[in-house]
């Protein structure tokens, strides 16, 4: 048996990031995804916040028409976009916690203490053949929770993992990903990660044997200022499947 393959998701909110520091309509999320998806990203992922800090409801809207791999919105649980999500449809839906005040997604969903109304969302979703991932801190207790609530696909937040600063701190994070991850598989449900996943972190995190897709962002976009976000996205793509 040949090495697991593991999907790139390009998360190209950063690029609307940039053109909201002035307001205008450079640059455009829609040309970003293009060159993602040529440069070999599996899917393109895009949070509409709230707040539309940087993603707006034209960005996914013209997304849904023109990308050719499959479009992950991540979004909190919340009516407004529900509805928008069910409108624009689509392939798959990752719901996040979402605070005003966060400058990006500062951990995992409780589904412990937002129970029903998580599992009513992924009900909602999974009627209308939208797919539904839940984005949780790599916890036994929220995976079991998760599992409860009819989950069939989890995406682990790497924010800890990335923070690690001694090598003991690093394994021990990887340890638990991979222990969880683990546990995922023996309730059938599908492991996606990302969260501060870079060019110099996300071999071991790719190398979990049960992780079969990665979300990336900031990494990728940070590194495309300097060196064009084509070879951004294929130096990622190549890193994560070596």
């Amino acid at each position: 048996m040949g090495k697991h393959k593991v999907l790139l998701g390009v998360n190209i909110d950063h690029v609307a990031t940039i053109r909201e520091a002035r307001k205008g309509i450079e640059p455009d999320p829609v040309h970003a995804a293009v060159i993602a998806e040529l440069a070999g990203a599996d899917q393109i992922t895009v949070h509409l916040r709230e707040d539309r800090r940087h993603i707006n409801d034209r960005d996914i809207s013209v997304l849904r028409q023109t990308i050719k791999t499959k479009l992950n919105l991540e979004m909190a649980v919340e009516r407004e976009i529900i509805d928008i999500a069910k409108c624009i449809r689509p392939d798959s839906v990752t719901l996040v916690p979402e605070k005003r005040e966060e400058v990006t997604t500062e951990g995992g969903l409780d589904v412990k203490n937002n129970f029903e109304a998580i599992k009513n969302v992924i009900h909602e979703f999974e009627s209308e053949n939208i797919e539904v991932s839940l984005f949780i801190d790599p916890d036994s207790e929220q995976l079991n929770f998760s599992y409860k609530a009819g989950a069939k696909n989890v995406e682990f937040h790497t924010g800890q993992y990335a923070n690690a600063k001694t090598s003991n701190q690093v394994a021990e994070e990887l340890e638990r990903l991979s222990r969880v991850a683990g546990e995922a598989s023996n309730y059938g449900i599908k492991v996606k990660a990302g969260h501060g996943l870079n060019y110099q972190n996300v071999r071991a995190v790719a190398g979990i044997k049960q992780i079969e897709e990665l979300n990336i962002g900031h990494s990728i976009v940070s590194r495309a200022v300097l060196t064009g976000l084509s070879e951004a996205v294929f130096t990622m793509k190549k890193m994560i499947n070596e």
